[in-house]
């Protein structure tokens, strides 16, 4: 049986299967008290979250700072904005929810790369992350009305030495303005490019789900 789970945006239903009960009844039953709730434009975010079995709702992100401290460094800066994220929808949560932002960020050489601003800009992202080695960095936060945990997970991608041509070839054809680091690690770049990761590949897409579904646990 597969039944729907009614989205707040406009996007399609989040679908669960009988799977999901039994996911709740044998490993996450004391989540059934709340609705879950995705703050997040993302779709990778969403896919993996739908993956790992549990049913949510989505919510947009509208008009939050992403801006921050500039003495900030790596994971802090992950763990801030995530945390900025929740606490824009704190006040207009349900006393039934719990909540998931989450923020990814690219960093090489103390560098520090968001998401690129057009097609020139990925270009030079990618061509300063060809050949090196950098870390990739999500934040997240899961609120509730009575609890608010906030983690980060960073994970190793080494690139092998790109050349313009295959640059060009991914940014025409994947648009990767939506990414950090102008890149999706489960894209034809992926394949190419990545020459080592050390840590998570679910946390390079944008959601270290492995530790998501552990913190989960203990709500």
């Amino acid at each position: 049986m597969v039944r729907d789970i009614p989205a707040y945006t406009d996007r399609e239903p989040i679908q669960t299967t009988n799977l999901t009960h039994i996911l709740y009844k044998h490993m996450l039953s004391n989540l059934e008290k709340y609705n879950i709730v995705l703050a997040s434009n993302s779709p990778r975010r969403r896919e993996l979250l739908q993956r790992l079995g549990i049913p949510f709702k989505t919510r947009s992100l509208l008009g939050v700072d992403e801006s921050y401290p500039s003495e900030l460094r790596g994971e802090d800066i992950a763990r801030y904005i995530a945390r900025q994220k929740a606490e824009a929808y704190r006040a207009s949560m349900g006393n039934d929810e719990l909540l998931i932002t989450a923020d990814t960020i690219v960093c090489h050489e103390g560098h520090v790369m968001g998401k690129p601003a057009d097609a020139r800009q990925a270009c030079e992202m990618l061509g300063e992350l060809s050949g090196h080695t950098h870390q990739v960095i999500t934040g997240v936060s899961v609120l509730t009305e009575k609890r608010f945990e906030n983690f980060s997970v960073t994970s190793h991608v080494t690139f092998a030495q790109l050349t313009d041509e295959e640059i060009d070839y991914y940014v025409t054809n994947y648009l990767p303005f939506d990414k950090a680091g102008a890149y999706g690690i489960q894209e034809w770049i992926g394949l190419v490019a990545v020459e080592e990761l050390r840590g998570s590949f679910f946390n390079v897409m944008g959601l270290p789900i492995q530790r998501l579904y552990t913190i989960l646990k203990t709500f």
